[in-house]
Formats: structure tokens, C-alpha cells, sequence
């Protein structure tokens, strides 16, 4: 990979793992550290067998490196030019005005170029002025812990107005769409963005506790994994904004656990079939048959 927000994590981990055996022989238990601190819970299945082993050829057996200077690493043409393109996604002005402009620096691709089969075509409209305030308004109160009191257009058409304390946002990838999760509100703990009409901080009576409901716990699937033609790095990227949770069972078979909303759960069937036989699930029976009802429907419209 050229540049993202997940390989970054991996650099800038093996960048502190030489850091630190440029100044003293490295031990496994130190190595380990490094690594739960700065990287993500199933990195240790990847950097330390590629450290260790050599594959890498970054350390010794000894634990010392070859490299004598401290690691930098300035951005390349290229991760310049990925960069660029990324600014130019409408999502990004939801959060900052100022955008990174690099003038003489040609976006590696625009919006143009990408095509997308199995996205819903009625995504947010990010450009949307309205839209950007109530999108900051909700994120400081995120951030900040206050109640929102919100106008909402149902699905009838009615404004219906709503007191809620929001917990998080977030984004569904086939939807096109960000959501607002929170409590206290008789009508339901999940928003979409695109259906609120106002939005504002509320500063009237404590009213969240008595209407308060529990948050629902995330869903999980869990499934068996052969790692065969990069087929963990793979899984690991693709469900990378997912919480999860890896483990090697033997040889090249691991066990992965994926949590997710219940809103996500056609989007994480389809997405955990496109893998083929390289996945198979285990856990839970209610998620077994959803596969297996998608690919019953699957081959009924075959020819």
C-alpha cells in the first residue's frame, strides 16, 4: 500500500520498534509493548513474526538493527498525490474549512473516476451548508458531552422535534450515510443526518435520565479465516473501521471476531461473502442463516 491511515499506523510502529533498537538490543517482551501501544490489538500477528523472522530484514536475531539513523519519513510524490485526492472528498469539509491544497501536486484521483455498483444512490449531500453546521454542532457534542435538542422530518413528511444525548456518529459505507446514536429519546436512539432540519444545543431541564434507554450492544460474527493469498491482511483492511478481535488458531487458520451495529448487519453479510471460501462463519446460528438464505436467493437467480 502506497499510503493510508492504517499502513501509517504500521510505519510509525516499526519506526519506534528501530528507535528503540538503534539505542539498545531489543527483547520480544519490549517489541510486544511497542506494538499494543501504538499499532491495533491483532497487529502482533504481522510485526513481530515479520520482525523476528527476517522477513522484514529490519532486526537482528540479537534484537539490534543494521539501521544506524533514527527512521524519518517525509511524505513521497505519490503519497502527496493520495493525499490530494483525499482532500478533495466532499465528506472532508464536514470537518475543516481549510483544506490541504498542495497546488502543484496532481490528485492521485478524483470522484470521476471511482464507480460504485453496490452503494445506494440517495447518499447525505455533504455540500449541503445546513448540513455541515448541524454535522459540527453534533460532533462538539460528541466530543463535549451536552444535549441536543433536534428537529427531525420523519418518515411521513412531519417535523418532529427530539431531546437527545448523543454518544457517537457513524457512517455507513453502503448507505452513503452518517448517523447520530444517542439517548434519552422516546422515538428511537439512531438519527440520520440527512433528516434533520435543526439542530441546536439544549439548555432546558435534565431530562435525559427518566426517558433514558441502555444502548444496544454491538452484534458479532465470528468466522474462521485461511490465510491464503494475503487473505488475512486482506480481511484486516477491509474491516479496519470495524472493532475486532484476531487469534491464529494453527498453521494458517485464524479466528476473527468482527462487532458491528445491527443496522450494518446486510452490509457485513454481503461483505464477509465476497470473500468466498477463504471465510467461514461460525458464530452466531442467526448469522449462519442469513448466509445462507443470500446465497439460496443468490442461486435461485442464476441461469
Amino acid at each position: 500500500m502506497i499510503f493510508s491511515e492504517l499502513y501509517s499506523v504500521y510505519y510509525n510502529t516499526v519506526a519506534e520498534i528501530l528507535k528503540a533498537a538503534i539505542d539498545h538490543p531489543l527483547g520480544k517482551n519490549e517489541l510486544r509493548r511497542i506494538v499494543e501501544e501504538r499499532a491495533f490489538g491483532e497487529s502482533i500477528l504481522n510485526i513481530e513474526p515479520s520482525l523476528m523472522e527476517g522477513r522484514w530484514q529490519l532486526l537482528k536475531r540479537d534484537g539490534t538493527t543494521p539501521i544506524q539513523s533514527v527512521p524519518s519519513m517525509p511524505l513521497t510524490m505519490i503519497q502527496k498525490r493520495w493525499l490530494k485526492a483525499i482532500s478533495l472528498d466532499s465528506r472532508i469539509r464536514l470537518f475543516q474549512d481549510e483544506l490541504m491544497v498542495l497546488p502543484d501536486v496532481e490528485p492521485l484521483f478524483t470522484e470521476e473516476d471511482i464507480c460504485i455498483f453496490d452503494k445506494y444512490a440517495d447518499g447525505d449531500n455533504y455540500r449541503d451548508e445546513a448540513y455541515i453546521k448541524n454535522f459540527r454542532r453534533i460532533l462538539d457534542a460528541v466530543r463535549n458531552r451536552y444535549p441536543l435538542s433536534i428537529d427531525v422530518l420523519n418518515r411521513r413528511g412531519y417535523r418532529t422535534p427530539i431531546i437527545l444525548m448523543p454518544k457517537y456518529l457513524e457512517y455507513s459505507e453502503k448507505d452513503d450515510k452518517f448517523r447520530l446514536i444517542g439517548s434519552g429519546c422516546r422515538f428511537g436512539r439512531t438519527v440520520n443526518l440527512g433528516r434533520i432540519i435543526r439542530c441546536e444545543r439544549y439548555t432546558g431541564a435534565n431530562v435525559i435520565g427518566s426517558n433514558e434507554r441502555k444502548l444496544q450492544r454491538p452484534r458479532s460474527v465470528q468466522f474462521e479465516l485461511v490465510n491464503r493469498r494475503n487473505a488475512l491482511e486482506r480481511v484486516l483492511l477491509h474491516f479496519a473501521h470495524f472493532e475486532k478481535q484476531a487469534e491464529r488458531i494453527d498453521g494458517q487458520r485464524y479466528k476473527v471476531t468482527i462487532y458491528y451495529d445491527k443496522d450494518d448487519e446486510t452490509e457485513m453479510v454481503i461483505r464477509i461473502l465476497s470473500f468466498g471460501p477463504m471465510i467461514k462463519v461460525t458464530a452466531p446460528a442467526h448469522f449462519i442463516n442469513l448466509i445462507k438464505e443470500r446465497l439460496i436467493h443468490q442461486k435461485s437467480c442464476g441461469f
